[in-house]
C-alpha cells in the first residue's frame, strides 16, 4: 500500500493550498496551547473550510478538558481527532469521530498501553517522552517499534532528508511532519512539503 502523509502544524492559509497542491493525504491543526502552533477556532475553521474533499482534517488535543473537545467540535469541521497526552481510550472514543492516538518513543516512554486503543484507527509513534509535546525535531530508535495491533503513523524527527529511508526500513502506514517541513514555527517551506511527500512516496513509484 503506499504510504500517507500527514502534515501538522499549519496555521497559514497559503501554507494549506501549498500542502494540498504537493499531495499530502491529511492536514493536522493544533489545539493545545502547550503548543506555538495552538489555533483558536476561528483561526482553524478558516484553515479547515479551505480543505477540498479527500484530504483529511486532523484535530490535535493534549490532556485537555472533554469540553475543550467538543466545543472545538461545534464549530470546526474536523473528520478525525489526534490524542497527544495520556487520555485513556475510553476519553478518545467518545467523541463520536475516528481517533489517532500519539505514544512517546522517549527514553521513558517506549509506547506504553498500547492495549488501551484497540479502536484507534492509528497509532502514532513520536520521539517526544511521556507528558511532552511532540516536535522535538529527534528521531528515536525505529527498531525498538513493538509489533502494533493497530496501523502505525511514524513521526519525530522526519523531514525531506530522511523520510524516504524512514519508509524503507519501518513500512509504516502513514508519515507525520511538522518542523521538519518549516522556515519557523508553524510557518511551512512549500518546497520543503513537496520534497517531503516526493520522498515519502518515492518508494512506491520506484
Amino acid at each position: 500500500m503506499p504510504v500517507r502523509v500527514k502534515i501538522c502544524g499549519l496555521t497559514r492559509r497559503d501554507d494549506v493550498a501549498a500542502a494540498v497542491g504537493a499531495g499530502a493525504d491529511a492536514l493536522g491543526f493544533v489545539f493545545t496551547p502547550r503548543s506555538t502552533r495552538c489555533l483558536d477556532c476561528e483561526q482553524a475553521r478558516e484553515l479547515v473550510n479551505a480543505v477540498p474533499a479527500f484530504v483529511a482534517r486532523v484535530g490535535l488535543f493534549m490532556d485537555q478538558d472533554e469540553g475543550d473537545v467538543r466545543r472545538v467540535l461545534e464549530e470546526v469541521p474536523l473528520s478525525l481527532l489526534q490524542f497527544h497526552g495520556g487520555e485513556a481510550g475510553s476519553f478518545c472514543r467518545q467523541f463520536g469521530l475516528p481517533y489517532i492516538k500519539a505514544l512517546a518513543m522517549g527514553s521513558a516512554g517506549r509506547a506504553q498501553h498500547i492495549e488501551d486503543y484497540p479502536d484507534a484507527a492509528a497509532l502514532l509513534l513520536d520521539s517526544h517522552e511521556v507528558g511532552a509535546p511532540g516536535g522535538t525535531g529527534h528521531t528515536f530508535d525505529w527498531d525498538s517499534i513493538p509489533e502494533l495491533p493497530r496501523p502505525l503513523i511514524l513521526a519525530g524527527g522526519l523531514g525531506p532528508h530522511n523520510v524516504r529511508r524512514a519508509v524503507q526500513h519501518v513500512r509504516p502506514w502513514a508519515v507525520d511532519v511538522s518542523s521538519g517541513v518549516e522556515t519557523a514555527a508553524g510557518v511551512k517551506s512549500a518546497n520543503k512539503m513537496t520534497e517531503f511527500i516526493n520522498e515519502a512516496k518515492r518508494e512506491d513509484r520506484d
